[in-house]
């Protein structure tokens, strides 16, 4: 009998019927009110007057047309420069302990992005209701004994100028709480280590030692584990060796282009849970069965506005112009693309994520990434988005009974070629 998993269970079903989910559009007010009343004497806040904003007699819409929209090379050209050569109190108070690197989805170089002991709270914070919110799942109380595997890059960060800095996933993996530690694989000795195949391979090594109920990370990478896990073992598939494996939380990148494939490493269907953790924050999970929407966090360190996303506001490097009108969350409407801009308590400011959005419930707050700003093939007005894409190449592999793991288009005579890569 699962008598600790029972108590877990038991806890986590309390806990979501005592209390009540906050309002989204209240609890932005009062995220965006916190950001800039801590951010007020920094210089940022100094520069772009907060305390005025905040005293204003419509502070939200004062702060959208004072402040300038930032994507990363204007936020760090004019800011986040001075933060990275350890100067204090420039866009959140203090010196951010760790940054993030992120090539991003469409960058070249390495970005680094400031992560605060504030942000690594509401990340923790998020994970935790991320946790509260597995009873809308209905899951047996055994599986709240089981372990988790959490697969992302080193927790071995690389020290430099008096922080550290690594991928979001590494930073975040080093600052689990001691109370998780039992449940967490492939555990910190394994966690550390740089090389990627080295680490899959001592996973694969040691995987029959563990009691895998879920599985956390990117769904390339996490193929990749879970393929040298069941080649080491020469088994058929992954529950061979962990057979109360129920769960799967995924994010990086859309699970759809990944479910064929995935779904063949398996012996039986398990729940995919979506998340959105980028290396700016952690942004919106899956919180019930019945949509594959995510919900936003909207009141934990991370303040929403939304761009409506229309050609003549984006720029041809996928920027927005410095006319295009911006959104509440009071005054956002269901089934429209909106250009994510985000400001948050690692002190981005209005910030371009490069991320466009479309909301299915607006009431609840809830949203379907739609695409990349830089990521819509435009040639003739259709303004085609990759999710759209991604459903097509799903509806090819259903339909021809193939998988088609990777696909790209190329420009020829002004046409554009389809071409499927490594079937």
């Amino acid at each position: 009998m699962a008598i600790i998993g029972n108590i877990i269970k038991g806890v986590i079903n309390l806990k979501g019927a005592i209390t009540t989910e906050p309002n989204p559009i209240e609890a932005q007010k009062q995220v965006f009110k916190n950001l800039l009343d801590t951010a007020k004497d920094t210089q940022f806040g100094k520069h772009y007057n907060f305390k005025n904003i905040l005293n204003s007699n419509q502070p939200q819409q004062t702060f959208a047309s004072t402040i300038p929209y930032h994507n990363y090379k204007k936020m760090k050209d004019e800011w986040w420069h001075k933060v990275i050569n350890g100067e204090t109190n420039i866009t959140w108070p203090g010196t951010p302990d760790y940054f993030a690197l992120s090539s991003g989805t469409t960058g070249k170089e390495s970005k680094r992005i400031p992560v605060t002991n504030a942000m690594i709270e509401a990340i923790r914070q998020t994970g935790i209701d991320q946790v509260f919110a597995l009873k809308n799942f209905d899951l047996p109380a055994d599986f709240f004994e089981k372990e988790i595997m959490m697969l992302g890059s080193s927790t071995n960060l690389n020290e430099k100028n008096n922080h550290l800095e690594g991928e979001i996933s590494g930073i975040s993996a080093s600052n689990i709480p001691s109370w998780f530690r039992g449940y967490y694989k492939p555990g910190e000795k394994i966690a550390k280590i740089d090389d990627w195949d080295e680490r899959v391979k001592h996973i694969a090594k040691n995987a029959k030692q563990w009691d895998i109920g879920a599985l956390s990370g990117i769904p390339s990478w996490m193929e990749l584990m879970l393929e040298e896990v069941i080649a080491y073992h020469n088994v058929k598939n992954i529950h061979d060796i962990w057979p109360n494996l129920q769960v799967y939380t995924s994010g990086g990148v859309a699970f759809g282009p990944y479910k064929k494939s995935f779904n063949a490493l398996l012996a039986k269907p398990i729940t995919v849970i979506d998340t959105y953790l980028a290396s700016e924050g952690f942004l919106a999970f899956q919180q019930r069965p019945e949509t594959n929407a995510m919900k936003l966090v909207t009141n934990n360190g991370i303040y929403f506005e939304f761009v409506p996303f229309k050609p003549e506001y984006i720029n041809q490097d996928g920027s927005i112009t410095n006319d295009a009108p911006c959104l509440t969350l009071e005054e956002v409407k269901p089934d429209e693309d909106y250009v994510l801009i985000i400001s948050t308590v690692s002190g981005a400011w209005r910030y371009l994520i490069g991320d466009t959005i479309a909301f299915t419930n607006v009431e609840k707050a809830e949203i379907i990434i739609t695409g990349r700003t830089k990521f819509f093939l435009n040639t003739v007005g259709s303004q085609l988005s990759v999710n759209k894409l991604d459903d097509a190449v799903q509806h090819l592999e259903d339909k021809l009974d193939i998988k088609i793991p990777e696909y790209t288009f190329v420009l020829k005579d002004l046409m554009m070629i389809f071409t499927i890569v490594g079937i």
